[in-house]
């Protein structure tokens, strides 16, 4: 790879409070120069692109995906796909990830077990175009639980495990290790679309969450943790969940448990789901009328006054908005960072740091990846304005005329064309 040069952009680097003018080299995978001021260094290196009226800035990080989640309405939808049709249906919506400007996956669960870590193994040997990807186990639940979609008439599959009590909470726990996931998901608490199970009840007892954690750190995976009912989110803490997701009816003493334990745990609001489904959900068939019979309303207000709380105390949030049902199409991600500053009071470089430094500090690589900086990997985007001012810029593909990964040009600013196809040839 040869060495590409950056002039004229605005650099916003991950870290600082804003944008400021550099020239930036790479060489290879790598950032080698930043250097700061509207002159730049006398004697420019390799390939130049000119930035003018952009600004460079990390590839963002989603930090609650679903990749494996195809547009559904109904989650036993997913277990009526193939394992085919669906590793190819993931495979489109990882490449369209990608394109939308999103370098980095953490992923939230796989629907099914294996998905997740063949489109993680595929991505890392050249045979699919994707972010790079931590792969999930499916959403391990208990009977009765976020995920059971049995039935005393009819077997159901959806995207959970089905396991009770703390030896099946081991043995599932060891059979997605064996998978070869790198994050393990548990639903701690229900959710309002479980007519058995809403969101302020907490189905898995502490000792079965326990013993999964207890098996993921000892195989030293991450565990994340669905937990929206105040309860749900304190036993996630003391059992040592690293990443909460929700939290959205968390009380005070939650609040004070999470302040407590910020430096070891990421918690994500998920609010896109929140969002579309009081807002936008009439086209997937979520009225007024339905939003108002699940409560969704006041769990908006509840997620929203939580967030103010949870930014005030300076706990690590990531953006990440539970993306792939009908109500929450992929390539929507990029909205959440918006909602972060509309609804949460995030100022937008906060917003933005969620999305980079933040993200990649839960996947593990704040020492290589999530800043504009010389010797980190190269995942960048160029895009179109000053998104230090107005997040809403990288909603947009078109803003984005530059995407790149690992050195790589996804999408290439001189033709504004994107590289590769869904499933290349092993070479």
């Amino acid at each position: 790879m040869s060495k590409i040069t950056i002039t004229g952009a605005s650099v916003w680097d991950g870290v600082s409070d804003a944008a400021y003018a550099a020239t930036v080299t790479i060489d290879g995978n790598r950032i080698t120069e930043v250097a700061k001021g509207s002159d730049g260094p006398a004697e420019l290196q390799g390939t130049v692109i000119d930035g003018s009226g952009h600004t460079l800035m990390p590839g963002m990080v989603e930090g609650h995906c679903h990749p494996s989640f195809t547009g559904i309405n109904e989650p036993p939808e997913l277990g009526l796909l193939s394992n085919e049709e669906h590793m190819l249906l993931t495979a489109q919506n990882l490449r369209l990830l990608l394109s939308h400007g999103f370098t980095s996956i953490f992923e939230a669960a796989s629907a099914k077990p294996m998905l997740g870590v063949v489109a993680r193994d595929a991505i890392n040997s050249g045979l699919l175009d994707g972010p790079r990807m931590m792969a999930g186990s499916p959403e391990v639940t208990t009977t009765a639980g976020l995920g059971d979609e049995r039935k005393r008439h009819i077997h159901q599959e959806s995207f959970g495990l089905i396991a009770d009590g703390p030896d099946e909470m081991r043995r599932v726990a060891r059979e997605c290790v064996r998978d070869g996931v790198d994050i393990m998901k548990i639903n701690i608490s229900g959710d309002e679309f479980v007519s058995h199970a809403r969101a302020e009840i907490t189905p898995t007892e502490p000792e079965e969450l326990e013993a999964f954690v207890r098996v993921a750190h000892a195989f030293d995976k991450k565990v994340a943790a669905h937990a929206r009912s105040s309860e749900s989110v304190k036993r996630a803490i003391r059992a040592g969940v690293d990443c909460i997701y929700h939290c959205d009816f968390a009380d005070e003493e939650a609040l004070d448990m999470l302040e407590e334990a910020k430096d070891r745990i990421w918690v994500g609001p998920a609010f896109g789901l929140v969002h579309n489904s009081t807002k936008e959900g009439e086209p997937a068939g979520i009225t007024k009328e339905v939003a108002e019979e699940l409560h969704l309303f006041r769990k908006f207000d509840a997620t929203c006054a939580t967030y103010h709380e949870i930014r005030k105390r300076g706990i690590r949030v990531v953006v990440g908005g539970d993306y792939g049902f009908a109500v929450t199409p992929m390539g929507q991600n990029a909205r959440d960072i918006e909602h972060f500053v509309r609804y949460f009071g995030y100022d937008p470089v906060e917003a933005l740091k969620c999305a980079t430094t933040v993200g990649q500090s839960l996947m593990g690589r704040s020492e290589d990846l999530g800043q504009v900086k010389e010797g980190f990997l190269a995942d960048l985007l160029l895009v179109k304005g000053d998104v230090t001012k107005d997040v809403s810029l990288v909603q947009h593909q078109d803003n984005l005329s530059m995407i790149m990964k690992d050195g790589v040009m996804f999408k290439d600013p001189r033709s504004g064309i994107q590289a590769g196809g869904l499933i290349r040839a092993a070479e």
